[in-house]
């Protein structure tokens, strides 16, 4: 549980810095204020799926005792590798179109492999989370 409130605790500081990131890269470069860039969103996706994804896994693992499926070990390093890429692919792109630069396909392709390591994740969060509920006593379950 250590381990899930300190990567928790890494998103969000992450997520906060990203906004700050944003807020001053874009300033730095002139970039029109209410122009959509990818730079824009990116805190808020760290911080829902990293900070606020962990804190919900956090309970999910009190309440159920995840860790000891070793679904749960897929989950956390499939998903945490989700989130890095996505996002790391959203700086990229975004960086860019502050730039006045253009994107790429291979930026898109990578960001598309980031999203799919995030749904595996999640799959493997789902399959750790019905192991843990099957292995309840059934009076607790009901309760």
């Amino acid at each position: 549980m250590t381990r899930l409130a300190s990567v928790a605790f890494t998103y969000m500081l992450v997520g906060v810095g990203s906004g700050v990131f944003y807020r001053e890269f874009t300033k730095l470069n002139g970039f029109p204020e209410g122009e959509y860039t990818q730079l824009g969103v990116l805190h808020t996706h760290l911080l829902t799926l990293g900070f606020i994804g962990f804190l919900i896994v956090l309970l999910l693992e009190k309440s159920f005792g995840l860790s000891h499926s070793r679904h749960f070990t897929w989950f956390f390093w499939l998903y945490n590798a989700g989130i890095v890429i996505t996002a790391g692919m959203m700086v990229w792109h975004g960086s860019l179109t502050v730039l006045g630069q253009e994107s790429n396909a291979m930026i898109s392709g990578i960001a598309g492999i980031g999203h799919i390591l995030l749904t595996a994740g999640m799959v493997f969060l789902f399959l750790a989370l019905l192991k843990a509920i099957k292995r309840q006593p059934q009076e607790a379950v009901a309760a």
